[in-house]
């Protein structure tokens, strides 16, 4: 076969060509695995590290909560003595009934003892209430909720954790729909039942009876005055007590921002020794829980102890 001498030196020169671009492969390939390599020594080392820090950050804590604790106890200051033990609290502990709750309830207004009742309406929601429930439990406070029947059957694992964590179960009606609850004594009386069964249907309990009622909008005043006055009478004949509020942080009257509440609460306490503060749970309140921890730092630092309505039933 016939070829010049050209297309021998293009051979040639392609075969060198080949072999760089293999040279270069190769060294480009080893330069990538030494990065690799290299970035993963560094990104184990960072790794390791930081557990250390975070195991002596967490040994730090562990003495630190220990030291607390201690302290806390020596001083005894600012401490919620239960009422009620852990035992009684897990078993589900149930309510009972006091001839003397009402008359004991409205002594709070005008008891000269430093007591806070924190007390949450509307609820549970989904979104809300697990997080202020985390707030309390991380606080060491005790609380009362008054919540809605519809709500309840929407989140009955909710109010599970509401009385195994120790706070009070209250009645707030079914559906909170001033229209149809205040049509009559009767028809307030029937949305207290229909709350009460959806408490009991998501206990397991039967049994259980919340004695505590609050009106939506308040027991009295406003176009329902005389339904309401009604239907107080009515419960009353069954037994069943009501509460109203005499401090708020106005989270249902358009106060949005910490600033806000925390300036509503400080005004509507004013003069006053034992406080129910009103607060709501509801799915829209998320300013509410922003501000809670406040509410709970600035009434500790005004002298408060916290209490719910175990203290009666």
């Amino acid at each position: 076969m016939l070829y010049d001498i050209d297309d021998e030196k293009q051979e040639i020169e392609k075969e060198e060509i080949n072999k760089s671009r293999l040279r270069k492969k190769a060294i480009i390939c080893g330069i990538i695995i030494a990065c690799c390599f290299f970035i993963m020594s560094i990104s184990i080392w960072i790794s390791f590290r930081n557990k250390n820090k975070i195991d002596s950050l967490q040994i730090q804590n562990e003495a630190i909560g220990s030291s607390k604790k201690l302290s806390q106890s020596e001083k005894k200051q600012h401490l919620q003595i239960q009422k009620h033990d852990l035992k009684q609290i897990k078993s589900k502990f149930v309510p009972k009934q006091n001839p003397n709750a009402q008359e004991q309830i409205t002594n709070i207004y005008y008891s000269e003892e430093k007591v806070a009742y924190l007390t949450f309406d509307d609820g549970p929601s989904k979104n809300i209430t697990p997080q202020i429930l985390d707030i309390l439990k991380q606080e060491n406070v005790p609380a009362t909720f008054f919540v809605l029947g519809s709500r309840v059957e929407l989140n009955p694992d909710l109010l599970k954790r509401e009385l195994d964590e120790g706070h009070y179960i209250a009645n707030h009606g079914y559906s909170h729909q001033y229209s149809q609850i205040y049509q009559s004594a009767d028809t307030v009386f029937d949305e207290y039942i229909k709350c009460e069964n959806s408490i009991r249907n998501a206990l397991g309990n039967s049994t259980y009876n919340t004695y505590l009622f609050r009106f939506p909008g308040g027991s009295s005043g406003g176009r329902y005055a005389d339904v309401k006055a009604q239907a107080k009478e009515l419960l009353h004949n069954y037994g069943v007590n009501y509460t109203n509020w005499n401090c708020l942080t106005g989270d249902a009257e358009g106060k949005t921002t910490p600033e806000e509440l925390m300036g509503c609460l400080q005004q509507t306490m004013q003069g006053d020794g034992s406080i129910i503060v009103l607060m709501h749970d509801a799915s829209d309140k998320s300013y509410t829980l922003e501000t809670l921890p406040m509410v709970i730092a600035y009434l500790r630092e005004q002298g408060y102890t916290f209490k719910n309505f175990y203290e009666i039933f």
